[in-house]
């Protein structure tokens, strides 16, 4: 065995996620009833774990709007299950939310093509995930997030460590203690799950904590960003049928007006449905909404407190 395949073999055995689990040794003999109950069980200790690190995760969501507020990005970046649920939570930005784009990007080692099928070695070079983010025009205000189940991912650390360089903020999402990584960064948020139902299947545990913090980052983050009146979701974009519809019924929902009229105001609103609702709220026209709105940083709330004081 080389030296470098010497010390990566020594570094994977004692990571926690490596480990075997003591409660499932059984469960290859296990029934469905029983499979699903040990799998159960192990997950409720995901929420309990992830609640020991808001405070943490609570800073990272300030410092995640801090820079949406400027003008900067959110890139994840990971590989294998880890980048794929950054892609995830990128993609559904945009409907849910009405941001642009380009605002939250999950970038996969390996290019779009590992969404689907692994690509070799991709993950295993610091290098390629420096050069992706030199691709990208990384600079400040961007904010880097790495996410890594194991913590040692070297595509994720070369990523961080050229957004370092660059001057950017960053991120690190894993699930082994904080104590077992090597790299520096500015926000370390880390759910040590411990082993696995079944040894290394990071997907199960390890995916579920980090779809979880991921849903606290980009949905904190948006809702400092007055993406949310209330707790509804009031600045998506009308791509489909669906969301037309829902749009209606939001508006409808807060202003009392009949279907008709919230479809009427809806297109005279070009289909913004923030814009629609201060409008409706505060009997103004479309253009004064929009200032209202953009004076008040997009907050319903403030705005209709502008009005009415």
């Amino acid at each position: 065995m080389s030296t470098v395949n010497q010390e990566l073999f020594e570094k994977l055995e004692k990571l926690a996620t490596e480990q075997r689990n003591p409660k499932t040794m059984g469960i290859d003999l296990a029934d469905a009833q029983e499979i699903v109950t040990l799998i159960n069980n192990e997950d409720q200790l995901v929420a309990q774990l992830i609640q020991t690190r808001l405070p943490q995760i609570a800073k990272a969501v300030e410092t995640i709007s801090e820079s949406f507020s400027i003008g900067g990005r959110l890139l994840y970046f990971g590989a294998g299950t880890s980048g794929r649920l950054g892609v995830v939570d990128a993609s559904e930005c945009p409907p849910t939310f009405g941001s642009n784009p380009e605002q939250v990007q999950g970038i996969m080692a390996g290019g779009e093509e590992a969404m689907f099928v692994a690509q070799e070695g991709a993950e295993d070079s610091e290098e390629i995930g420096a050069n992706d983010v030199d691709e990208l025009k990384v600079a400040p205000p961007d904010i880097i997030c790495g996410i890594a189940a194991s913590g040692r991912t070297p595509y994720v650390h070369g990523a961080i460590k050229e957004a370092k360089k660059r001057g950017c903020k960053t991120i690190f999402i894993t699930t082994v203690p904080k104590e077992q990584l090597d790299i520096e960064v500015d926000h370390i948020l880390d759910v040590p799950v411990g082993p696995e139902v079944v040894m290394g299947s990071t997907r199960m545990k390890s995916g579920t904590a980090q779809k979880m913090v991921l849903n606290m980052l980009t949905t904190g983050a948006m809702i400092r960003q007055g993406k949310v009146y209330e707790n509804v979701m009031v600045d998506l974009q009308l791509t489909n049928k669906k969301l037309v519809e829902r749009a209606k019924r939001i508006i409808m929902m807060f202003t009392k007006i009949s279907y008709d009229e919230a479809s009427e105001l809806l297109e005279l609103a070009r289909g913004h449905v923030k814009t629609a609702m201060v409008m409706q709220l505060g009997g103004l026209n479309r253009q004064e909404a929009d200032v209202l709105l953009k004076k008040n940083g997009g907050f319903i709330r403030k705005a209709l407190l502008e009005v009415n004081s």
